[in-house]
Protein backbone atom coordinates (compact mmCIF):
# COMPACT_ATOMS: atom_id res chain seq x y z
CA UNK A 1 0.00 0.00 0.00
CA UNK A 2 1.31 3.43 -1.12
CA UNK A 3 1.92 6.25 1.81
CA UNK A 4 -0.75 7.70 2.90
CA UNK A 5 -0.25 11.45 3.38
CA UNK A 6 -3.03 13.66 5.43
CA UNK A 7 -3.02 17.17 3.99
CA UNK A 8 -4.53 20.13 6.77
CA UNK A 9 -5.71 22.81 4.94
CA UNK A 10 -7.65 22.61 1.59
CA UNK A 11 -6.96 26.08 0.07
CA UNK A 12 -5.31 26.04 -2.81
CA UNK A 13 -1.74 25.49 -1.56
CA UNK A 14 -3.50 22.46 0.10
CA UNK A 15 -4.88 20.90 -2.86
CA UNK A 16 -2.05 21.73 -5.52
CA UNK A 17 0.08 19.74 -2.49
CA UNK A 18 -1.86 17.06 -2.73
CA UNK A 19 -2.32 16.96 -6.64
CA UNK A 20 1.37 17.16 -6.61
CA UNK A 21 1.73 14.02 -4.12
CA UNK A 22 -0.92 12.39 -6.06
CA UNK A 23 1.05 12.48 -9.08
CA UNK A 24 3.85 11.19 -7.18
CA UNK A 25 2.21 7.59 -5.65
CA UNK A 26 0.77 8.59 -2.52
CA UNK A 27 -2.42 8.27 -0.84
CA UNK A 28 -3.45 11.57 -0.25
CA UNK A 29 -6.34 12.49 2.34
CA UNK A 30 -7.26 16.38 2.78
CA UNK A 31 -8.87 17.68 5.81
CA UNK A 32 -10.33 21.00 5.52
CA UNK A 33 -12.39 23.67 8.55
CA UNK A 34 -14.87 24.15 6.44
CA UNK A 35 -15.31 23.15 2.63
CA UNK A 36 -13.34 22.96 0.07
CA UNK A 37 -13.88 25.98 -2.30
CA UNK A 38 -16.56 27.53 -0.22
CA UNK A 39 -18.07 31.12 -0.46
CA UNK A 40 -17.82 31.28 2.99
CA UNK A 41 -15.31 29.90 4.70
CA UNK A 42 -13.52 33.50 4.72
CA UNK A 43 -10.35 31.64 3.23
CA UNK A 44 -7.62 33.59 0.91
CA UNK A 45 -7.61 31.21 -1.70
CA UNK A 46 -11.48 31.44 -2.28
CA UNK A 47 -11.43 35.59 -1.31
CA UNK A 48 -8.57 37.01 -3.76
CA UNK A 49 -7.97 38.21 -6.77
CA UNK A 50 -6.28 35.02 -8.60
CA UNK A 51 -3.42 37.00 -9.70
CA UNK A 52 -0.54 35.30 -10.21
CA UNK A 53 2.58 37.69 -9.98
CA UNK A 54 3.52 39.96 -7.11
CA UNK A 55 2.70 43.50 -6.85
CA UNK A 56 5.71 45.94 -7.27
CA UNK A 57 8.13 42.51 -6.95
CA UNK A 58 11.29 44.48 -6.67
CA UNK A 59 9.97 45.59 -3.39
CA UNK A 60 10.43 41.85 -1.84
CA UNK A 61 13.23 39.76 -1.37
CA UNK A 62 14.47 37.44 -4.26
CA UNK A 63 13.18 34.80 -2.41
CA UNK A 64 9.44 35.62 -2.66
CA UNK A 65 9.94 36.73 -6.12
CA UNK A 66 11.88 33.83 -7.18
CA UNK A 67 9.43 31.11 -5.59
CA UNK A 68 6.24 33.53 -7.31
CA UNK A 69 7.46 33.18 -11.01
CA UNK A 70 8.29 29.89 -10.32
CA UNK A 71 4.78 29.52 -9.57
CA UNK A 72 3.89 31.45 -12.38
CA UNK A 73 5.59 29.64 -14.99
CA UNK A 74 3.80 26.41 -14.10
CA UNK A 75 0.17 27.60 -14.08
CA UNK A 76 -0.19 27.01 -18.23
CA UNK A 77 0.31 23.32 -17.56
CA UNK A 78 -1.40 22.64 -14.91
CA UNK A 79 -4.55 24.56 -15.37
CA UNK A 80 -4.26 22.96 -18.84
CA UNK A 81 -4.30 19.66 -16.98
CA UNK A 82 -7.18 20.56 -14.73
CA UNK A 83 -9.57 21.71 -18.05
CA UNK A 84 -9.00 18.24 -19.71
CA UNK A 85 -9.42 16.34 -16.58
CA UNK A 86 -12.48 18.11 -14.91
CA UNK A 87 -14.07 20.45 -17.59
CA UNK A 88 -14.03 23.16 -15.27
CA UNK A 89 -11.54 26.12 -16.42
CA UNK A 90 -9.74 27.94 -13.95
CA UNK A 91 -9.54 30.78 -16.42
CA UNK A 92 -6.04 31.39 -16.69
CA UNK A 93 -5.52 34.95 -18.69
CA UNK A 94 -2.07 36.50 -19.92
CA UNK A 95 -3.78 40.02 -19.39
CA UNK A 96 -0.92 41.95 -18.14
CA UNK A 97 -0.28 44.19 -15.39
CA UNK A 98 -0.33 47.79 -16.24
CA UNK A 99 1.90 49.62 -13.30
CA UNK A 100 1.37 53.57 -12.73
CA UNK A 101 2.90 56.00 -11.07
CA UNK A 102 4.14 56.31 -8.13
CA UNK A 103 7.06 53.67 -8.68
CA UNK A 104 10.69 53.55 -8.49
CA UNK A 105 11.44 53.20 -12.30
CA UNK A 106 15.44 52.62 -11.83
CA UNK A 107 14.98 49.27 -9.52
CA UNK A 108 11.90 48.12 -11.43
CA UNK A 109 13.67 47.89 -14.48
CA UNK A 110 17.03 46.62 -13.41
CA UNK A 111 14.39 44.01 -11.49
CA UNK A 112 13.07 43.24 -14.93
CA UNK A 113 16.15 42.47 -16.28
CA UNK A 114 17.65 40.56 -13.80
CA UNK A 115 14.67 38.03 -13.88
CA UNK A 116 14.21 38.21 -17.80
CA UNK A 117 11.16 39.42 -17.36
CA UNK A 118 9.05 41.55 -20.21
CA UNK A 119 8.21 45.36 -19.96
CA UNK A 120 6.91 48.15 -21.87
CA UNK A 121 7.11 51.59 -21.00
CA UNK A 122 4.20 53.56 -21.65
CA UNK A 123 4.55 57.14 -21.04
CA UNK A 124 4.94 57.12 -17.18
CA UNK A 125 3.30 53.39 -16.72
CA UNK A 126 5.27 50.12 -16.76
CA UNK A 127 3.56 47.79 -18.59
CA UNK A 128 4.20 43.83 -17.58
CA UNK A 129 2.74 41.97 -20.70
CA UNK A 130 3.28 38.43 -19.45
CA UNK A 131 1.22 38.85 -15.75
CA UNK A 132 -1.18 36.61 -15.70
CA UNK A 133 -4.67 36.36 -13.38
CA UNK A 134 -6.25 33.04 -12.65
CA UNK A 135 -10.25 32.82 -11.38
CA UNK A 136 -9.80 31.41 -7.85
CA UNK A 137 -12.85 30.02 -7.07
CA UNK A 138 -13.15 27.68 -10.58
CA UNK A 139 -9.20 27.32 -10.02
CA UNK A 140 -10.17 25.64 -6.28
CA UNK A 141 -13.08 23.89 -7.95
CA UNK A 142 -11.39 22.29 -10.74
CA UNK A 143 -8.59 21.43 -8.10
CA UNK A 144 -11.67 19.60 -5.90
CA UNK A 145 -12.72 17.64 -8.49
CA UNK A 146 -8.99 16.22 -9.91
CA UNK A 147 -8.42 15.43 -6.36
CA UNK A 148 -12.10 13.56 -6.26
CA UNK A 149 -11.18 11.51 -9.64
CA UNK A 150 -7.81 10.71 -8.94
CA UNK A 151 -8.79 8.89 -5.31
CA UNK A 152 -8.23 11.50 -2.62
CA UNK A 153 -10.14 11.49 0.29
CA UNK A 154 -11.73 14.69 1.72
CA UNK A 155 -12.82 15.54 4.90
CA UNK A 156 -14.42 18.58 5.10
CA UNK A 157 -16.07 20.22 8.20
CA UNK A 158 -13.65 18.53 10.10
CA UNK A 159 -11.40 20.86 12.94
CA UNK A 160 -8.41 19.42 14.19
CA UNK A 161 -7.20 20.37 18.23
CA UNK A 162 -3.60 21.82 18.48
CA UNK A 163 -1.13 19.22 18.71
CA UNK A 164 1.73 18.79 21.33
CA UNK A 165 5.19 18.55 21.14
CA UNK A 166 6.79 14.98 20.34
CA UNK A 167 9.48 13.20 17.99
CA UNK A 168 7.08 11.19 15.90
CA UNK A 169 2.72 11.87 14.76
CA UNK A 170 1.49 9.09 14.65
CA UNK A 171 -2.48 10.12 14.63
CA UNK A 172 -4.40 14.03 14.95
CA UNK A 173 -7.07 14.35 16.89
CA UNK A 174 -10.62 16.09 15.75
CA UNK A 175 -12.69 18.83 17.70
CA UNK A 176 -15.33 16.18 17.97
CA UNK A 177 -12.68 12.79 19.38
CA UNK A 178 -12.00 11.31 15.68
CA UNK A 179 -8.73 10.28 15.48
CA UNK A 180 -7.15 10.55 12.12
CA UNK A 181 -3.81 8.22 11.56
CA UNK A 182 -1.57 8.82 8.52
CA UNK A 183 2.19 7.89 7.80
CA UNK A 184 3.34 12.08 6.91
CA UNK A 185 1.46 15.17 8.00
CA UNK A 186 1.09 18.77 5.77
CA UNK A 187 0.18 21.54 7.61
CA UNK A 188 -1.16 24.10 4.65
CA UNK A 189 -4.17 26.09 6.38
CA UNK A 190 -2.62 29.39 6.11
CA UNK A 191 -4.17 32.13 8.71
CA UNK A 192 -4.73 29.05 11.00
CA UNK A 193 -1.56 27.12 11.21
CA UNK A 194 -0.30 29.16 13.77
CA UNK A 195 -2.80 27.62 16.71
CA UNK A 196 -2.64 24.36 15.36
CA UNK A 197 1.04 23.84 15.94
CA UNK A 198 1.27 26.74 18.63
CA UNK A 199 2.39 23.60 21.42
CA UNK A 200 4.66 22.40 19.38
CA UNK A 201 8.45 23.74 18.62
CA UNK A 202 7.80 25.09 15.26
CA UNK A 203 8.48 28.74 15.28
CA UNK A 204 5.50 30.41 13.12
CA UNK A 205 5.36 34.17 12.78
CA UNK A 206 2.04 34.27 11.13
CA UNK A 207 -1.38 35.56 11.94
CA UNK A 208 -4.50 36.40 9.95
CA UNK A 209 -4.68 39.82 7.59
CA UNK A 210 -8.28 40.94 6.58
CA UNK A 211 -8.15 41.67 2.68
CA UNK A 212 -11.50 43.49 1.56
CA UNK A 213 -12.06 43.55 -1.90
CA UNK A 214 -15.12 44.63 -4.29
CA UNK A 215 -17.18 43.21 -7.34
CA UNK A 216 -18.21 45.80 -9.92
CA UNK A 217 -19.74 44.71 -13.84
CA UNK A 218 -18.38 46.43 -16.55
CA UNK A 219 -18.51 45.44 -20.58
CA UNK A 220 -15.92 42.70 -21.65
CA UNK A 221 -12.49 44.47 -22.04
CA UNK A 222 -13.27 47.37 -20.37
CA UNK A 223 -9.93 46.57 -18.69
CA UNK A 224 -7.69 44.83 -20.82
CA UNK A 225 -4.46 44.92 -17.59
CA UNK A 226 -4.36 43.99 -14.15
CA UNK A 227 -4.53 47.87 -13.12
CA UNK A 228 -1.75 48.86 -10.25
CA UNK A 229 -1.70 51.88 -8.53
CA UNK A 230 -0.22 53.42 -5.29
CA UNK A 231 -1.18 49.97 -3.14
CA UNK A 232 -4.56 49.14 -5.27
CA UNK A 233 -5.36 46.91 -8.10
CA UNK A 234 -8.12 46.14 -9.96
CA UNK A 235 -9.12 43.64 -12.75
CA UNK A 236 -11.54 42.08 -15.02
CA UNK A 237 -12.44 38.40 -15.45
CA UNK A 238 -13.47 36.98 -19.53
CA UNK A 239 -17.09 37.95 -18.23
CA UNK A 240 -17.14 41.58 -17.25
CA UNK A 241 -16.81 41.31 -13.57
CA UNK A 242 -14.28 43.99 -12.17
CA UNK A 243 -12.46 43.18 -8.56
CA UNK A 244 -11.27 46.12 -7.06
CA UNK A 245 -9.03 46.04 -3.79
CA UNK A 246 -7.35 45.14 -1.26
CA UNK A 247 -7.64 46.50 2.29
CA UNK A 248 -4.49 45.24 4.78
CA UNK A 249 -6.12 44.73 8.34
CA UNK A 250 -4.72 43.44 11.49
CA UNK A 251 -8.04 42.79 12.99
CA UNK A 252 -6.85 39.17 13.88
CA UNK A 253 -10.09 36.27 12.47
CA UNK A 254 -12.79 39.01 11.89
CA UNK A 255 -13.81 38.20 8.46
CA UNK A 256 -16.36 41.00 7.98
CA UNK A 257 -16.79 43.73 5.65
CA UNK A 258 -16.65 47.85 7.36
CA UNK A 259 -18.50 50.54 5.64
CA UNK A 260 -15.57 52.53 5.94
CA UNK A 261 -13.11 50.29 3.78
CA UNK A 262 -15.94 49.77 1.13
CA UNK A 263 -15.99 53.95 0.79
CA UNK A 264 -12.38 54.10 0.75
CA UNK A 265 -11.96 51.69 -1.99
CA UNK A 266 -14.85 52.81 -3.99
CA UNK A 267 -13.09 56.28 -3.83
CA UNK A 268 -9.96 54.64 -5.70
CA UNK A 269 -11.73 52.56 -7.87
CA UNK A 270 -13.49 55.38 -9.49
CA UNK A 271 -10.96 57.54 -9.90
CA UNK A 272 -8.98 54.76 -11.41
CA UNK A 273 -11.45 53.67 -13.63
CA UNK A 274 -13.77 56.60 -13.92
CA UNK A 275 -16.25 54.46 -15.42
CA UNK A 276 -17.32 52.74 -12.24
CA UNK A 277 -18.97 56.18 -11.05
CA UNK A 278 -22.16 54.93 -12.90
CA UNK A 279 -21.67 51.17 -11.82
CA UNK A 280 -23.35 49.69 -8.29
CA UNK A 281 -21.24 47.61 -6.43
CA UNK A 282 -22.31 44.26 -7.09
CA UNK A 283 -20.28 42.35 -4.13
CA UNK A 284 -18.26 43.70 -1.30
CA UNK A 285 -16.22 40.50 0.79
CA UNK A 286 -12.95 39.41 2.76
CA UNK A 287 -10.90 36.71 2.87
CA UNK A 288 -8.14 36.08 5.88
CA UNK A 289 -3.98 35.82 4.72
CA UNK A 290 -1.34 34.53 6.35
CA UNK A 291 0.29 37.22 7.06
CA UNK A 292 4.29 37.09 8.01
CA UNK A 293 7.42 38.60 7.40
CA UNK A 294 8.62 40.08 4.13
CA UNK A 295 5.60 37.94 2.89
CA UNK A 296 8.31 34.98 3.57
CA UNK A 297 6.28 31.37 3.75
CA UNK A 298 7.46 28.60 5.28
CA UNK A 299 8.55 25.37 3.42
CA UNK A 300 10.18 22.81 5.71
CA UNK A 301 10.15 20.01 7.83
CA UNK A 302 8.96 20.42 11.26
CA UNK A 303 12.22 21.21 13.32
CA UNK A 304 11.09 18.52 16.23
CA UNK A 305 8.15 16.01 14.51
CA UNK A 306 9.83 14.31 11.84
CA UNK A 307 7.25 13.03 9.48
CA UNK A 308 5.17 16.71 9.71
CA UNK A 309 5.82 19.22 7.05
CA UNK A 310 4.77 22.88 6.86
CA UNK A 311 3.86 24.35 3.70
CA UNK A 312 1.99 27.96 4.84
CA UNK A 313 2.52 31.13 5.31
CA UNK A 314 2.44 32.58 1.79
CA UNK A 315 0.66 36.05 3.09
CA UNK A 316 -0.41 37.83 -0.52
CA UNK A 317 0.99 35.34 -2.99
CA UNK A 318 -0.27 31.86 -1.97
CA UNK A 319 -1.90 31.34 -5.24
CA UNK A 320 1.10 32.72 -7.11
CA UNK A 321 3.32 30.53 -5.13
CA UNK A 322 1.30 27.56 -4.67
CA UNK A 323 2.74 25.28 -7.96
CA UNK A 324 6.15 25.70 -6.95
CA UNK A 325 5.39 25.24 -3.03
CA UNK A 326 3.65 22.08 -4.00
CA UNK A 327 6.76 20.82 -5.72
CA UNK A 328 8.98 21.75 -2.93
CA UNK A 329 7.57 19.86 -0.18
CA UNK A 330 6.69 16.71 -2.16
CA UNK A 331 10.64 16.47 -3.01
CA UNK A 332 11.32 17.22 0.81
CA UNK A 333 8.59 14.34 2.11
CA UNK A 334 10.53 12.18 -0.78
CA UNK A 335 14.00 12.45 0.87
CA UNK A 336 15.30 14.25 -2.21
CA UNK A 337 18.77 16.50 -1.50
CA UNK A 338 19.29 19.49 0.23
CA UNK A 339 19.93 22.72 -1.99
CA UNK A 340 23.28 23.71 -1.90
CA UNK A 341 23.06 27.04 -1.93
CA UNK A 342 21.03 28.11 0.93
CA UNK A 343 17.27 30.30 0.62
CA UNK A 344 16.11 33.21 3.08
CA UNK A 345 12.90 30.55 3.46
CA UNK A 346 12.83 27.69 4.79
CA UNK A 347 13.26 25.45 1.51
CA UNK A 348 15.43 22.53 2.11
CA UNK A 349 14.75 20.74 -1.42
CA UNK A 350 14.55 22.85 -4.83
CA UNK A 351 16.40 24.86 -6.18
CA UNK A 352 14.51 28.27 -7.44
CA UNK A 353 16.63 30.70 -9.44
CA UNK A 354 14.64 33.13 -11.77
CA UNK A 355 11.36 31.75 -11.65
CA UNK A 356 12.55 28.43 -12.56
CA UNK A 357 12.26 25.02 -10.50
CA UNK A 358 14.56 22.43 -10.64
CA UNK A 359 14.22 18.88 -9.60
Amino acid sequence: MSQHVIIVGGGITGCMTAMELIQHGYRVTIVERNQIASQTSGESSWAGAGLVFPLLPWMYRDAVSHLALAGANLYPSICEQLLNATGIDPELTPCGMMIRPPFDEKVALQWCHYNQVTYEKIGDNLLLPQVSQVRNPRLLQALKQWLILHGATLLENTQLLPIQEKNQLDSWETSTGETLHADTFVVTSGAWSYELLKQTAATLNIKPMRGQILLYQLPTDTLPHILYQDGFYMLQRRDGHVLAGSTLEDVGFDTGTTESARMEMQAKAEAMLPELKDSPILKHWSGLRPGTTDNLPTISQHPSIANLYLNTGHFRYGVTMAPASAKIVTSLIMGKPPLLEPMPYRCDAITVQRGVVHD
